[in-house]
Formats: C-alpha cells, sequence, structure tokens
C-alpha cells in the first residue's frame, strides 16, 4: 500500500503553466478545457472542485490505487519535435544507460533506475504519430497488452530492407547479445524508422538476425486483431535509437566475427574449412568469386570482365574462379558461397555486404559507374570502411570514366547512379595481378603458421561473451 502511495506522489507531473504550443487564452493550464457550456451565460472558468479537478479521497483498496497510478500514466510521442538531434528525440525522457567509454554502442534498458522501474509502453495506430509512456508493471495504461519476455527495440533513420542499413541496424543487438552470453535472447522485435512502427525486415536481414539470435524472428505489429489497437508495453527492452554509435572498432569486430560464425554455423559450413572442389580445396588454395548484378550498376559485358579475371587467376597456382548473381541465391547459397571466398569482385551494391561472411584478411575489389566518385560523397565508401573493421582488405575501388551523357539533368549521380559500367582490360588485368598475388602469398603464409585444424559445427564454437 505505501509503495503504491509513494508512486502516485512521484506520478504527479508539473507542466509549464503557459503551454507555447496553444494560442492565447488556451495556453494557460493547457491540460484541462473550460468547464461551462461554451453556449451558456456564464463566464467560462475551470471549477477547482469539478469532477476533473477533485481529488478522490485516499482508500485503503489497492485496486483502486493501482488504478489511479495507471491512469496517471501519459504518452508522448515518440518522435519529439523539439530535440533536433537525430537519436536523442526517441524515447526523449531518457539518457542513454551506456558509459561513452565502454565500447559499446549507446542504449536504453528499460525498466532501469532511469526510468523509476517502470516499463515501455508504445502506442501505434497505423497513419498515427507513434507515443510512448513509462508505466509501472501492475498499473498498465488502460487496454495495454503486456509483451512478456525480452523486446529488441530499434529506431533508424533508414528502411530494414537494405543490406547495409540494415546491417547497422542488426549489429548493436548482436554485440549485447553476444556479451551477453547469447541468453538475452529477443522474444519481439519493435522496428521503428523516424518514429513510425514497420512490419519487418527483409529476407536476408531476417534470416541474419534469427541466425545471429538463435531464434525466429517475431515483429511487434502493435495489433492484437485484424482492426484492433492499443498499447503494447514490454516486460523488459533494450532501446538501440543511435545504430553502432559509440561501438568500439574492438567490439564491431567481434561483433562481424560472431554473425559470421553464427550464420555459417546454421548454414552448415564449418568454419576454416575449404568448401571448393579441385583445387579450391587446398588451405593456400585461392579462391576467387566475381559477384555480378543484374540491372543497375551491372557489367555491360560480364564474359570479358569474368575472362580477365579468369586469365590472371591461371597464372596464380591454385587458384579457382567462380562467377554468380546474387538474385538466384538462397541466404545460405551466399553464406556458403563468400565463406568460400578469398577475393570479393563485384559492383557497388547492397550485396557486397556479403563480405561480412569472408575470412578475415580476405580481399574486396569494387566498381562504379561514371558519376559516383564526382558526386556520391562518403556513401560510396561504406564496403570500405565495412571491410576494415571487420578485418578484410579493400583492394581499392575502379571508377568508369566513360558514359553516355545525360540531357536535362543538373544532378550527374541522379543520371548515372544506376548506370552499367564498362571495363578497362588492361587496367583489369594489373590489378587483378597485383591482388590475387598479395592474397595468395598471405594464404601461403597462413597455411605454413597455423595448419587448419577442424572446428566443430554449430553454435558452441561461436563466441559468446
Amino acid at each position: 500500500m505505501d509503495d503504491l502511495i509513494d508512486r502516485l506522489r512521484t506520478s504527479v507531473t508539473f507542466l509549464p503553466l503557459r503551454d507555447t504550443r496553444k494560442r492565447s487564452g488556451d495556453w494557460f493550464i493547457s491540460a484541462l478545457n473550460d468547464s461551462s457550456d461554451p453556449d451558456g451565460e456564464e463566464l467560462q472558468s475551470l471549477g477547482l472542485f469539478s469532477p476533473v479537478a477533485r481529488c478522490a479521497a485516499q482508500t485503503a483498496a489497492v485496486d483502486d490505487l493501482r488504478r489511479r497510478l495507471s491512469s496517471l500514466t501519459t504518452f508522448h510521442t515518440l518522435k519529439d519535435p523539439s530535440v533536433p538531434t537525430a537519436g536523442d528525440w526517441f524515447i526523449s525522457a531518457l539518457n542513454d544507460t551506456t558509459s561513452p567509454d565502454s565500447g559499446e554502442a549507446r542504449h536504453l534498458v528499460i525498466p532501469s533506475p532511469a526510468s523509476s522501474g517502470r516499463v515501455l509502453c508504445v502506442h501505434a495506430p497505423p497513419g498515427i504519430d507513434a507515443t510512448y509512456a513509462l508505466a509501472w508493471r501492475d498499473a498498465l495504461p488502460r487496454g495495454a497488452a503486456l509483451r512478456r519476455g525480452l523486446a529488441f527495440v530499434s529506431e533508424s533513420p533508414y528502411d530494414y530492407n537494405n543490406l547495409w542499413h540494415g546491417l547497422t541496424t542488426l549489429v548493436p543487438f548482436a554485440s549485447w547479445h553476444a556479451r551477453s552470453g547469447c541468453r538475452a535472447v529477443p522474444a519481439v522485435w519493435a522496428l521503428f524508422q523516424r518514429g513510425g512502427a514497420r512490419m519487418g525486415m527483409g529476407g536476408w536481414l531476417t534470416s541474419l538476425a534469427e541466425a545471429t539470435m538463435g531464434n525466429q524472428m517475431a515483429v511487434e505489429t502493435f495489433r492484437r486483431e485484424p482492426f484492433a489497437t492499443g498499447p503494447v508495453c514490454f516486460e523488459k527492452a533494450v532501446v538501440f535509437r543511435r545504430q553502432m554509435d559509440g561501438l568500439s572498432r574492438e567490439r564491431l569486430r567481434g561483433a562481424f566475427d560472431f554473425m559470421r560464425c553464427k550464420a555459417r554455423a546454421r548454414c552448415g559450413v564449418d568454419a576454416d574449412v575449404p568448401t571448393r572442389a579441385g583445387n579450391g580445396s587446398s588451405p593456400a588454395a585461392l579462391r576467387v568469386t566475381l559477384l555480378f548484378r543484374r540491372g543497375a550498376r551491372a557489367f555491360k559485358d560480364e564474359p570479358a570482365v569474368a575472362r580477365v579475371f579468369e586469365k590472371e587467376c591461371a597464372r596464380v597456382a591454385g587458384c579457382v574462379v567462380t562467377t554468380a548473381h546474387t538474385d538466384n541465391l538462397t541466404f545460405c547459397d551466399q553464406v556458403r558461397l563468400m565463406s568460400a571466398t578469398d577475393v570479393l569482385i563485384t559492383p557497388h551494391g547492397a550485396q557486397v555486404t556479403n563480405l561480412l561472411f569472408m575470412d578475415r584478411n580476405s580481399s574486396v575489389m569494387e566498381f562504379y559507374p561514371l558519376g559516383w566518385r564526382q558526386r556520391a560523397g562518403g556513401g560510396q565508401f561504406v564496403y570500405r570502411w565495412m571491410a576494415s573493421r571487420a578485418g578484410m582488405q579493400h583492394e581499392g575501388s575502379w571508377w568508369d570514366p566513360h558514359g553516355e551523357p545525360c540531357p536535362d539533368s543538373p544532378d550527374i549521380l541522379s543520371c548515372y547512379k544506376s548506370r552499367q559500367i564498362g571495363h578497362d582490360l588492361p587496367y583489369f588485368a594489373k590489378w587483378a595481378a597485383k591482388v590475387f598475388a598479395a592474397a595468395k602469398e598471405r594464404k601461403m603464409f597462413a597455411a605454413a603458421v597455423a595448419p587448419m585444424v577442424e572446428r566443430p559445427r554449430g553454435t558452441g564454437a561461436c563466441d559468446c561473451s
């Protein structure tokens, strides 16, 4: 009883007497409407002893106290318009609980001392701005449903279909999960993009999330029936609202290693065991993959490009080339292919995210159409950054210097972004010879100083710490 009374006292919320969002006259004590009939003759006023303002007499009934606690729950917009900084406006009432020097990505854990032990509740009806509240588990908002277990709550400025942007969302959860000893498994995911609820991730990302966490991905829809919505409260929630912000280089590489290991285990790939037939089965073999695209940013002449790299590969002992298109590969097909790749040759695009599944010290060669180098900005280097953070070698990029003119287009990138890519066979041959030689040397050194020891399949080989 005393605890409930204390919570009632702490739930009293002071608001500015002058609400700057309201017009003159309405801003004074803006939480209440005038109590008189607008059509009546009485002066409009607030009755201090009206049912709205009158304090109910304290009773000994615990249920009554809980009812009052529940009624005091205040919902705020999930995206706070008064906070301009990205990441800060999502659940703006709470600060991140992570220490800036901890090496972990900045996040919230709810309930926590910062939330006064209250759980996170979200109301996200379709087509309406989502709102949130903090409430005590035994006094949830009226009509709220409690989701038991752990919820992973993500806010991102990007959608959940693009492989690269989706990966930046998954990585901090993977790191947090691994450092829990793999005990923190989400019962549900709540996905938001710029404050709006999203109903799922793309297939590749869903498969990666399920492999990483070891269970099926369930995404909160905030609907209890086909046409009924109401607040949903999470028994426990970990919230990442800044993607990888704050995640140290060491923790990031550890997360990449962990996700690679989990994906390989799910897809039946033995770590450190070559998976190609013929010369590619030797520990010192050099395995080259040409990962082609169709349509936007595809090579104009794939056979010519393939021939030049195959010719240079033939000059290296134990070198084999595989060509593939990701649009006819399953998630596990891509995991197996990249697990058996030492040098990845591919145009810029979402498929490059598959480098996650390659061994450390593998190489990436990337290609762009005309216009990217001139106008794309830093975003075109995301896979160079990813390769470096994952412990791999980004061997540089080739930007096509040729292309048809773009009439009536002031922005060269908008015109050339999805163009196809030509080739420079002499340059490709020279570049390939250099990359293949260096990669082969690394493979031979690794085979000499660290003879392969077959590791067991399954998630037990992955580092959950």
